[in-house]
């Protein structure tokens, strides 16, 4: 199959020059000859060519003007322009050349070298092109290996999550409630430039699923504590503050073993420090105030928040109102002050989250208890 015909634009108002290049360049490409400027982008609207033609000395619309059009606009501007003129100072030249011109041909001039100077700026706009379609796909194909990896790594975390949800009881999705009640309070915080200069240096992309391993360490920790129906004894409660350095220890172990760091660094800060609070008085290393990364100070209130709102073995659900009132409550004690403010602004839209997903559990127990076809006969 041969290859198809490129196209080259002749533009001339002298009508013997036009019949003489067609004539030239007709056995080699298909050309479209014309008299004017105008007329050049009067068919410029219904055909694209590969190359233009274009005389400098025109009435009306001269070639310099012609050309600058031309680069004016984005579905033109990418067409190589040889000028081909009786003009042969060096002016002229540069003058050509510094409004986009890929060549500049002096009048009159040898059908071979023309020839051979077309077939060089069409080739060299082939590979142009050629490599240009080659950086889309590679960058398609970029994209879609990093949404493979991507759809991996998310899959792998919500297998974990989802145990560390079955082992500790909470099959109210806590884990998907939390990481809702984070990024209402990260755009918050993005929207009124609070924390800016840490919170803009964050890799947001990362940030809100990561928080899904902030529970990973309670994987460790014993049936007989995580699901005890009943207060636990300071012993128990020794044991069950582990989970925060454990799941550090683990995310550090994992990190070791990866150059792809950004998404574990904020889920070793979120499982080590969630449990902190603003007064000093929480664990695992008593910090206090700003010394407590961001990242737990936020999720100190969305995993809070989520407790008090979700059945646990030990308690009952509080409702919306109620749950707001103790995070209120915790300012400045448990809880970051300027974000518990924030929160007061947001408190709404928690509501709904909680309430959407209580219904949504509602539903599936009711279903889960409703009796089989076997059992009623």
């Amino acid at each position: 199959m041969k290859n198809q015909r490129q196209t080259i634009f002749l533009v001339d108002d002298n009508m013997a020059n036009l019949t003489a290049g067609k004539t030239m360049l007709k056995d080699h490409y298909d050309v479209f000859s014309m008299p004017s400027g105008a007329k050049l982008f009067e068919i410029l609207d219904k055909i694209r060519p590969d190359l233009i033609l274009l005389d400098i000395e025109m009435p009306e619309m001269n070639g310099y003007e012609a050309i600058k059009k031309l680069k004016g606009v984005q579905k033109t501007q990418d067409i190589p322009v040889i000028f081909l003129t009786s003009r042969n100072d060096a002016g002229s030249e540069l003058e050509g050349l510094n409004l986009g011109a890929v060549d500049y041909i002096n009048k009159p001039f040898s059908p071979p070298l023309l020839l051979k100077r077309i077939e060089n700026h069409l080739l060299a706009r082939k590979q142009q092109l050629a490599l240009r379609d080659y950086n889309d796909n590679l960058q398609e194909m970029v994209q879609k290996r990093t949404k493979q990896v991507v759809e991996l790594q998310n899959s792998i975390l919500n297998t974990v999550t989802e145990m560390v949800e079955f082992r500790d009881d909470i099959t109210g999705g806590h884990i998907e409630r939390t990481q809702n009640y984070l990024k209402l309070l990260v755009d918050k915080l993005l929207a009124e430039k609070i924390y800016w200069e840490e919170v803009s240096a964050w890799n947001l992309e990362f940030l809100v699923p990561s928080a899904q391993l902030h529970d990973v360490g309670k994987i460790a920790i014993s049936d007989s504590i995580l699901n005890k129906p009943g207060k636990l004894t300071p012993e128990e409660f020794e044991v069950m503050k582990k989970h925060t350095t454990i799941g550090e220890a683990a995310i550090e172990g994992i990190m070791k073993t990866t150059s792809e760091k950004n998404f574990l660094y904020h889920a070793k800060i979120f499982a080590g420090s969630h449990h902190e609070k603003w007064d000093g008085s929480g664990y695992p290393r008593g910090l206090k105030n700003s010394f407590i990364p961001l990242q737990g100070r936020l999720m100190a209130i969305a995993d809070v928040y989520d407790a008090l709102i979700a059945f646990r073995p030990y308690k009952q659900p509080l409702p919306v109102q109620r749950a707001e009132q103790i995070i209120l409550e915790g300012r400045e004690k448990h809880f970051d002050p300027i974000l518990v403010d924030l929160f007061q602004e947001l408190a709404p839209q928690f509501a709904l989250i909680a309430e959407h997903s209580n219904a949504a559990l509602e539903g599936k127990i009711k279903a889960d208890a409703a009796p089989s076809l076997k059992e009623t006969a």
